[in-house]
């Protein structure tokens, strides 16, 4: 499975779907990440917070994510209405849901509501919808640790301004990973956010398994050469 993860924060439709027409064409692509942006939780409102109707014509229409049978769509939901977000977005064929803790006022009930719904219900496979926790280079662990028996990941953010491409990488994030690998080593950990194949070898050595990649990817010249650049790393450090 690729290390790389591409990450999408869509402007518009059009540009949702533009990048979706350079990633799904990459062979070793798995898993796509879609960043959703409401503005209040984190700064920039992202596509479909620009057009909100449009979303719920897609899902009226019966619409699916392109390339399903071999891509997976995780969803980083960097919103207050997290529920009502996972809900269009899982019908329209997403798998991968990353909830960050400090956006819901009481998150085991959102958790419940969504896997009573979509993970657990008649007619669902269990495992059916992955979760994952997105934890902020100052979040504390404690915010976190009664909810890691539900979850399959932890996406640590590399930058300290979520919401938008091509912030600096903070390397405080190095510390922050290690500190909790040594604490749960059985944890999958993924970072996001300022990712480089400048420090996407220390992240590997720490334990990382997966890179969620936006601008080093969306602003590279060639795109299908630097993420085989990214992947080459896989071969040295492992997963």
């Amino acid at each position: 499975m690729s290390i790389v993860v591409p990450a999408v924060l869509p402007t518009s439709r059009q540009d949702l779907e533009e990048k979706f027409s350079v990633f799904t064409r990459l062979p070793s692509v798995s898993r796509i990440q879609i960043d959703v942006v409401d503005e209040r939780f984190a700064p920039h409102a992202s596509w479909p917070y620009t057009a909100p109707e449009e979303l719920g014509e897609m899902v009226a229409h019966g619409m699916m994510l392109p390339s399903l049978d071999h891509i997976e769509y995780e969803i980083d939901l960097m919103c207050f209405d997290a529920l009502s977000a996972a809900q269009a977005w899982l019908t329209l064929g997403a798998s991968r849901l990353t909830f960050h803790i400090e956006s819901a006022a009481d998150f085991p009930q959102l958790l419940a509501s969504v896997r009573k719904r979509y993970g657990s219900g008649d007619g669902f496979a269990p495992g059916l919808i992955s979760f994952g926790l997105a934890i902020n280079i100052d979040s504390n662990f404690a915010h976190i640790r009664p909810y890691l028996e539900e979850i399959t990941y932890v996406q640590f953010m590399g930058i300290a301004k979520i919401g938008r491409q091509g912030e600096p990488f903070d390397e405080r994030v190095f510390k922050k990973i290690e500190t909790f690998h040594n604490m749960y080593p059985a944890m999958t950990v993924q970072v996001d956010g300022g990712v480089s194949l400048k420090n996407a070898k220390q992240l590997l050595a720490l334990g990382v398994s997966h890179f969620v990649v936006g601008s080093a990817l969306s602003r590279s010249s060639n795109p299908a050469k630097t993420f085989a650049a990214f992947e080459a790393l896989q071969s040295s450090y492992g997963v």
